[in-house]
């Protein structure tokens, strides 16, 4: 059985030093939005427990669905690169980025530079989508953080990484791997509300049918989801977490985050999701259990 483990949107706090040039354009309102609310909502401390619980339930590979910063500022990417080494050895971690890591355009060069080693192929080629052999498992890492206009948070994947997502789901089933995607936004239609979805979540819906997947895992909308797509076998289960780091002030549910237990092989695969959440009392508690793929493990 492999243990995988699920996190995402920590937002990681307190905002990291940066100069008032750097606040040119939608950082400015992004800036606004950090003091009057996002600051509040985001507990650190809370993050903390959340990843102590994750230590403690030992699992063999930890995935990061992105918003690890506020308004994408280098100094931010830096501080993830220190939250990241707290989850474990590098290879035993992998992160795809979000709307907030790719918040303005002058982010995306010390994005794609300081985040590189938890974001690239077992090859070593950079880039998205990238893959990764777990185990069992095919990891398929696909970015959909684009810089976007103020008060826009949508995310878009791109004709072009969408076929190679595509091409590299045909890999991991010839390679007889159950296989399992990563990206931030809700990558269906209807995933989130206008402004927050995924521009061009019809197109991978179509990707997904045509070639079908294991586990879609994403983060973004601060909330749990089920979804089920069609897939060219079975339909395909898309499980969304909330923020790792939300607490009682922010608007969502309270810190979570998700256990999957992964067995069988790739042409019957078995797949058991285990939420894991904060509690007002202060604890990191089991919250509900749920067989998606086959029975419980």
């Amino acid at each position: 059985m492999f243990k995988l483990a699920h996190l995402s949107d920590p937002h990681l706090g307190p905002l990291a030093e940066f100069s008032l040039h750097q606040l040119i354009g939608k950082r400015a309102t992004g800036y606004v939005n950090w003091r009057r609310k996002r600051r509040h909502a985001h507990d650190m401390d809370i993050l903390a427990r959340i990843v102590a619980d994750i230590h403690a339930q030992a699992p063999d590979h930890i995935a990061c669905t992105g918003d690890v910063s506020h308004i994408g500022l280098p100094n931010e990417f830096r501080t993830a690169v220190a939250f990241l080494d707290t989850l474990g050895p590098r290879e035993t971690v992998s992160f795809v980025p979000g709307n907030h890591d790719a918040y303005a355009r002058s982010s995306l060069k010390a994005l794609a530079a300081l985040l590189a080693p938890w974001s690239g192929s077992d090859d070593g080629a950079g880039g998205y989508p990238w893959y990764r052999r777990r185990g069992p498992l095919a990891l398929i890492g696909v970015s959909s953080a684009v810089p976007t206009l103020p008060l826009m948070a949508t995310g878009r994947v791109g004709p072009e990484q969408t076929g190679r997502t595509g091409a590299l789901l045909q890999r991991a089933r010839d390679e007889g791997l159950i296989r399992v995607v990563l990206i931030h936004h809700p990558p269906y239609v209807g995933g989130a509300r206008r402004s927050r979805e995924l521009v061009d979540a019809t197109a991978f819906e179509a990707m997904l049918k045509r070639e079908g997947a294991d586990l879609v895992l994403h983060g973004h909308n601060h909330s749990f989801s089920l979804a089920w797509r069609p897939g060219p076998q079975r339909d395909v289960p898309i499980v969304g977490v909330p923020s790792a780091s939300l607490g009682p002030r922010g608007h969502g549910e309270l810190g979570t985050w998700h256990l999957f237990r992964i067995g069988g092989d790739a042409k019957a695969p078995r797949i058991t999701l285990e939420q894991r959440g904060f509690e007002p009392d202060g604890t990191v508690v089991r919250r509900q259990e749920i067989a998606l793929l086959g029975e419980l493990i």
